[in-house]
């Protein structure tokens, strides 16, 4: 849909933007249809009518001014798509958070702040000492796919037209041996350098695999295998963070180094 068309400016208006969710499958030339939980946000909770204009995102970075053509409860056609430029633009570091598995609703907390802060991908990763031990496949696609409902609904809330990747949850072992990063950092309560002391030699990345750990933190053969594999080890400050924080955390400094928070 988006090939070859042109990217038009928003004009200016006092009303903030209807906006809703499609995945490029979606989207057939200039039309689109929302299905499920955003059709029926659409019509019941918004009570918007045939004729009225919307915006909708694919999650890929493109968005789209439609007018409602058709409305039902499970899906609403939206017809006249034409691409208009995102609300806000993308930072120009790719940030990948790698985070321990988190009990409890901390790591929906991380999700739903970090998609805010301007990450493209979270990975669940499994520590020797995660939070959380996952029961079977089953568990872990329930899992992904809350936490995929919550970065869109975050992305939406926020004007990102990007929603961050959110994979099945990796071993610790994969993601450490991950090389396809130019910067890879790893923030540990123990035995790591300042930020600036480890990273201000380090040329400009245009992304950057984050990865921490959980609240038991890291274990020894867990450092020494990010060491061996030239990982940055990172100490936030002489606090103890929680989990949640220490992600959050690092998404803003990261993103005021070489990002878009300054």
């Amino acid at each position: 849909m988006a090939n070859g068309s042109v990217v038009l400016c928003e004009s200016t208006k006092s009303m903030p933007r209807r906006r809703f969710f499609a995945p490029p499958e979606a989207f057939n030339k200039q039309s689109v249809t929302l299905r499920g939980d955003e059709a029926r946000h659409l019509r019941e909770v918004l009570r918007l009518k045939v004729g009225e204009e919307v915006f909708v995102f694919d999650g890929a970075g493109k968005e789209f001014r439609c007018t409602i053509e058709s409305a039902r409860r499970d899906e609403t056609l939206l017809s006249g798509c034409q691409e208009i430029k995102p609300t806000h633009q993308e930072s120009p570091l790719a940030i990948t958070l790698a985070v321990a598995l988190l009990k409890g609703e901390k790591f929906d907390l991380v999700v739903q702040k970090t998609t805010e802060l301007g990450v493209t991908g979270i990975v669940p990763v499994m520590t020797r000492h995660a939070d959380i031990k996952l029961r079977d496949a089953s568990d872990a696609e329930k899992r992904v796919n809350r936490w995929k409902r919550i970065a869109i609904e975050a992305a939406k809330q926020c004007g990102r037209a990007i929603v961050p990747t959110i994979p099945l949850p990796l071993s610790m072992e994969s993601i450490v041996r991950d090389s396809d990063y130019p910067l890879r950092v790893m923030f540990s309560e123990r035995d790591g350098a300042s930020l600036d002391d480890n990273l201000s030699a380090e040329p400009r990345p245009t992304s950057v695999l984050a990865l921490i750990g959980s609240e038991g933190g890291w274990a020894d053969d867990e450092l020494s295998a990010a060491r061996d594999f030239g990982w940055k080890i990172v100490n936030l400050s002489g606090r103890i963070l929680r989990a949640e924080t220490a992600a959050i955390a690092a998404t803003v400094l990261l993103q005021n180094k070489w990002g878009d928070l300054k």
